[in-house]
């Protein structure tokens, strides 16, 4: 199964077993999916947080990365891409048991470098969290036969 229908038969559901670890220990549901788009949601747990209770920067830039990088996966390209810089904005906090949705998009894609840009809202999407774009760099690995 391609990429994109792996994401579009997982909507709903709890993100398990995928190629990134990271995805897997975040637990997102999927929201929707299409080609260079994504929308996921995820529940904030307490080792997911910093000392105050809020959610973690690093979480947070994970968060970001792991989603740009499924975004960039839904494409279906042929070889992996690599993050080569990630910039994010931090705009408000969140607190454990809270749930954030992360919403991405492919902005620009060309024959080495994908511009990439996220957003994360607070469950009712009134209050921006985060935002955070990023370029990744094609590399000379090829993806298994799907």
């Amino acid at each position: 199964m391609d990429a994109l229908k792996m994401l579009q038969h997982s909507i709903g559901k709890e993100a398990q077993g995928t190629p990134s670890a990271f995805m897997n220990w975040l637990r997102p549901t999927i929201l929707s999916a299409v080609k260079g788009k994504l929308s996921l949601q995820y529940t904030v747990r307490n080792e997911m947080t910093n000392a105050m209770g809020n959610l973690h920067g690093g979480v947070t830039s994970g968060i970001v990365d792991d989603i740009l990088g499924a975004t960039v996966f839904s494409l279906g390209e042929p070889h992996f891409y690599a993050t080569i810089n990630l910039s994010i904005d931090y705009l408000s906090a969140v607190k454990e048991g809270e749930v954030v949705i992360a919403h991405s998009e492919v902005i620009k894609q060309g024959r080495q470098l994908i511009h990439a840009q996220c957003e994360i809202w607070n469950a009712d999407q009134t209050r921006l969290v985060a935002r955070g774009q990023s370029n990744l760099l094609k590399t000379e690995i090829s993806k298994p036969n799907e």
